[in-house]
Order: C-alpha cells, then sequence, then structure tokens
C-alpha cells in the first residue's frame, strides 16, 4: 500500500500544537533573551570571568545535572496531565539568583546545583502535564535532553543547529542509556559509559547557556536584582525547550517519529 495513503492525517489540534512546539523550539537563544532585557552585549560580560572559567564551567555543569535529576524528579508525583506549576518554579530560581546576584561569581558555584535542580523539576513538571509518566526511564532521559535544547546560538552552523538534528546528536547515547535509568538517573563512579556519555553530552551544550549566564552575573553593573532577573529568563528559556519538546514526543506517540518530523520541519 502507498506510504501516503498509509500515513496518518495531523488533525487540526494536532497541527497547531505542532506549530506551537516549533515557535518554542526555534526561537531565539538565551543570548538574545538576556541582550533584549539588559541591552547589553554578552560579549562585555566574558572579559570579567576568570580566565580558566571555561574548564570550571564544563565541571560544574556536569555536577550539576547529574545531582539535580533524582532530587528533582522524586519530588513530583506520577500525575500525567496534571497542569505545571511553572510560576512557582520561576520564583524559586529567582530567589536563588537574587542570592547568587549579590555574591557575584563567587556565589555561582553554590546557586548553580540549586537552579538546576529548579530547572529539573521544572522540566519534569511540563512533562507530567504533557501526560508523560514520570517513572519511565525514556522520560526521565527526555528530561535531561531538554538541557541540551538550548536554541539558537550564533557559533551553531546548519549541521549543528536545529531540534531534530540535536535529538540525532544525542539519540544512539540516550537508547544506550535508557536501560541502566530504571531507577535512578544519577551519575556515580560506577556509572555505565552510556550513561556517562549522555550526561556529558548534555552538559556540553547545557554549558553554552551557563557560561552565557555566568558572563551577564559577572557585570559590574549587575546585582542581586539583575541576577534574579537573569535566572528568570535562564529558567523561562528551558521552560520553553521543555514544553515544545514534550509536545513533540505526545505527537510522536500518536503518529510516529517520521511523520511529526517531516510535518515539523515543513512549518516556515
Amino acid at each position: 500500500m502507498d506510504l501516503v495513503v498509509m500515513t496518518p492525517i495531523m488533525q487540526d489540534t494536532d497541527l497547531e500544537s505542532l506549530r506551537q512546539a516549533h515557535q518554542l523550539l526555534e526561537s531565539p537563544s538565551l543570548t538574545a533573551r538576556i541582550i533584549g532585557v539588559l541591552g547589553t552585549p554578552i560579549e562585555q560580560g566574558l572579559q570579567y570571568l576568570p580566565k580558566r572559567w571555561g574548564h570550571a564551567i564544563g565541571d560544574a555543569t556536569r555536577l550539576a545535572l547529574t545531582k539535580a535529576a533524582d532530587a528533582a524528579l522524586f519530588t513530583l508525583g506520577d500525575e500525567p496531565g496534571k497542569e505545571s506549576a511553572n510560576a512557582w518554579h520561576k520564583l524559586g530560581v529567582a530567589v536563588t539568583g537574587g542570592i547568587g546576584g549579590f555574591f557575584g561569581l563567587a556565589g555561582l558555584a553554590v546557586e548553580l546545583p540549586i537552579s538546576t535542580t529548579l530547572i529539573m523539576r521544572s522540566i519534569a513538571d511540563i512533562a507530567r502535564s504533557e501526560g508523560e509518566r514520570l517513572d519511565d526511564p525514556d522520560t526521565r532521559l527526555a528530561c535531561l535532553e531538554v538541557f541540551a535544547l538550548g536554541g539558537k546560538q550564533k557559533s551553531d552552523d546548519a549541521t549543528e543547529s536545529g531540534y531534530y538534528t540535536i535529538r540525532a546528536v544525542l539519540a544512539q547515547a540516550v537508547s544506550q542509556a535508557v536501560e541502566y535509568a530504571s531507577g535512578s538517573v544519577v551519575l556515580e563512579k560506577t556509572a555505565p559509559p552510556a550513561l556517562i556519555r549522555l550526561i556529558n553530552l548534555v552538559a556540553e551544550r547545557f554549558g553554552l547557556q551557563v557560561t552565557e549566564k555566568a558572563a551577564a552575573q559577572a557585570m559590574p553593573a549587575i546585582g542581586a536584582a539583575s541576577g534574579a532577573l537573569i535566572n528568570v529568563l535562564f529558567i523561562d528559556h528551558f521552560q520553553y525547550m521543555a514544553r515544545g519538546h514534550f509536545i513533540i514526543r505526545r505527537l510522536e506517540a500518536t503518529y510516529g517519529k517520521e511523520v511529526v518530523q517531516r510535518c515539523y520541519q515543513a512549518i516556515d
């Protein structure tokens, strides 16, 4: 039978959901949002970061991701379809951002794991609202994937950017890691190489977002109030990514990945 005849036709409501997901996932990067609010290029903030900050960011993001996952997911009940509490999570990171802004870069090492845990909790909350089961290992790893969906970066080229391109990069590591995530996604010394590889891949892209956040907070004019604002932009950005990601996963469960991907890529 012709593939076109066999392919399910997406309903109008689902097509609208797909357009919403496309708008969220292909939205401006965190850099653009920070510049839009503060009116200051991130590049100016980079000069205030210590020379070895890049390595420190990498270590901090990997640690934050591995410690955040279980702490966030195990504080939520498994109630698929329950409305997500985005505002409460934004309030939480605003408080931590205010504290981090008050202490400057010195406070980031303490603030980042807390903020990342709150963001992970918000991501899981959004996943649940889109019908995902939080006791499903695949859902847990899909929550981790969101941290790699940072929006379009200035440094990205056509082969590196795009929602489905990033998912393809992570796909093998996710498929290999899912069997180990049935009880926990915390990275221990005995964690399997597949899980370590996935977290490292996610941390590489998440680290770009953390660097942008740190650069903004490093500028002399940034204080506690602006630190809180930057953190709200930070979580808002990943809430957008999470909503789009889990809308896509919900549609893929109905129509199949190939159909949804083809329709997604046809959107202008």
